[in-house]
């Protein structure tokens, strides 16, 4: 598992970090660069905030629309990849 690190539990709450942490396990099994899971999962963490606020959405159902949108983007970069007679 790919951790958000020191430096972030620092500025946020430990529940949020261990949200951070949770959301970069799923980008991982998504298939996303291990590299850029915490900065993607940091990311995913503030848009979800985001549109919890601005849609009047609980900030789960927010989550996991973007994490459905991750997943459908990465399966057709990879139904790509697969069809590519390149690759």
């Amino acid at each position: 598992m790919t951790a958000v690190g020191p430096n972030l539990t620092a500025v946020f709450s430990t529940v949020e970090a261990d949200t951070v942490n949770a959301i970069a396990s799923v980008l991982q099994g998504f298939g996303c660069p291990p590299d850029k899971c915490p900065e993607m999962a940091l990311q995913l963490h503030r848009r979800a905030g985001q549109l919890s606020e601005a849609k009047g959405r609980s900030y789960e159902e927010a989550l996991g629309h973007l994490l459905r949108a991750m997943a459908g983007g990465w399966a057709a970069q990879s139904q790509v990849h697969t069809n590519d007679p390149q690759a």
